[in-house]
């Protein structure tokens, strides 16, 4: 159980509310993480051209895979599945790739080059036991901040009403996500148990009510939808062109160090722990496991969606099994394609005003994450060169603009340079090892700034009132008496 005076839990890991509870939190999951999972099959087959049906098809398989996906990571199985409130859908970061190779090969070679993404995905996950120092709180503190300062301008644009609309920043449109934004709150505040928890809920459901008769609900995909329909498997089948092998491969390691970063952020944010060794490695490996499936499915790659992540930490609701329930949503919405126009003609300015809350919550599980870290002056140094790069890049893409273009899309997403530049200063800066010796063996000064021990240094430094000091009653698991403090 997770020591709930440091952090303030709803429901553990693995607690199952009860089933009124239930079914309301993990639909709160499936709307806050809707709007982006259909928005780039949407974006897809205007590529190519797509029919109107295949289209609704390609919506219709993004909903399906992210249940099964979502599944696969909550429930498990054997190494795979990080077993954590992870909801996966489909990935902006595949995007990038996904559009000229459509273009060009057609998109079978999307979904042949997501297979081999998901194998190099699978292989950094079981890797990653092996590479998890080289992750400790200021560098997974550093890739969750970045990732979501990143997401905030996508929030603030849905709140506008979506990038390219004709009326995006219109009045009616930030109405609508102030209004969405103002119920979140006032659920949240006044709210008690699960009118509380479900305030993102309660504010998107208002707000969809309140777009209708402000004709901001296009009801004809909703009238036009089947009430039943299997998806039919390698609908556009699958091509291996070299392009498509080294794009989406690259692609892999990118998005397995944003993973990285949410998983670090759901126990930082959610249960207030860092995250272990068995749920970084399978959760990256359900990552490349998710990609692989989804590509038989004729879906996008799957990674996870790091909204939700912002969703566990604000809720306080780190139960798997509500997701799982959100889970059974997508997967009922992935055979009733009625239900899946219902939930997809939500406004963008609605999602938008969730959605604000939800990435800003995200950076604050990063700036928690290091707050773990006794800052120095080397720390925040690295914190300074890995963010201010990383988000400067993101900020100013032509920066890097004559970089080969398979480069030049890794450096643009922010998060790759930052977790990169944090991963190396961490490793070769002196310094790292409380002042002490640096990892290239040069025997550095005390650093004045660092409060200089003369005993081992617990691992967690912050005490809650009333705590008991630690190692004042407990034993070292081979039952030795306790050193001392």
């Amino acid at each position: 159980m997770v020591d709930r005076t440091q952090v303030d839990v709803l429901y553990d890991v693995d607690e199952m509310p009860p089933v009124r509870e239930a079914i309301p939190l993990g639909l709160q999951h499936v709307l806050v993480m809707v709007a982006s999972n259909v928005t780039i099959p949407i974006i897809i087959a205007g590529v190519v051209g797509a029919t109107t049906g295949e289209t609704a098809f390609l919506v219709q398989v993004a909903l399906l895979v992210a249940g099964l996906t979502t599944l696969l990571q909550t429930i498990g199985i054997g190494p795979i599945g990080a077993r954590l409130p992870v909801v996966q859908g489909t990935s902006f970061g595949f995007l990038v790739i996904a559009i000229p190779l459509a273009q060009e090969y057609g998109l079978s070679a999307v979904f042949g080059g997501a297979i081999f993404a998901g194998v190099v995905q699978v292989a950094l996950g079981f890797g990653l036991r092996w590479l998890r120092s080289l992750f400790p709180p200021l560098v997974s503190g550093i890739v969750v901040l970045v990732i979501g300062v990143g997401l905030l301008p996508a929030g603030i644009n849905l709140a506008g009403g979506g990038v390219g609309a004709e009326d995006f920043g219109s009045a009616t449109n930030l109405a609508m996500a102030g209004v969405v934004l103002v119920t979140i709150l006032l659920a949240y505040a006044l709210g008690k148990g699960i009118l509380s928890a479900a305030s993102v809920l309660v504010g998107l459901v208002v707000g969809y009510l309140v777009a209708i008769p402000f004709g901001l609900v296009d009801g004809a995909p909703i009238v036009d939808a089947a009430w039943f329909a299997f998806p039919e498997p390698l609908r556009f089948g699958l091509t291996f062109p070299t392009a498509a092998i080294i794009g989406m491969g690259v692609m892999a390691i990118a998005t397995s160090v944003e993973t990285i970063g949410d998983l670090a952020a759901i126990t930082k944010g959610g249960a207030g722990r860092e995250v272990t060794d068995r749920e970084l490695s399978g959760g990256v490996i359900a990552d490349g496991v998710g990609t692989a499936f989804a590509s038989l499915f004729s879906a996008m790659p799957n990674t996870s969606f790091s909204q939700n992540v912002g969703l566990v930490a604000f809720t306080g609701v780190m139960s798997r099994h509500v997701v799982s329930v959100g889970a059974g949503f997508l997967i009922l919405a992935g055979f009733v394609p009625k239900v899946a126009a219902v939930i997809s003609a939500m406004p963008s300015a609605v999602l938008g005003g969730a959605a604000v809350v939800m990435f800003a919550m995200v950076a604050a599980a990063g700036i928690r994450l290091l707050a773990e870290t006794r800052l120095d002056r080397r720390d925040l140094l690295i914190i300074a060169v890995a963010v201010g790069v990383g988000q400067g890049m993101a900020t100013v893409p032509d920066l890097v603009a004559i970089a080969p273009e398979q480069l030049r899309v890794l450096l643009v997403t922010g998060i790759v340079p930052a977790g990169f530049l944090a991963v190396l200063l961490n490793v070769l800066l002196p310094g790292r090892d409380s002042g002490t010796d640096s990892p290239l063996g040069v025997v550095v000064a005390p650093d004045p700034l660092r409060p200089q021990s003369t005993g081992p240094v617990p691992h967690d430094r912050t005490r809650q009132a009333g705590e008991v000091p630690p190692g004042a009653d407990e034993e070292p698991p081979d039952g030795s008496p306790a050193p001392p403090r």
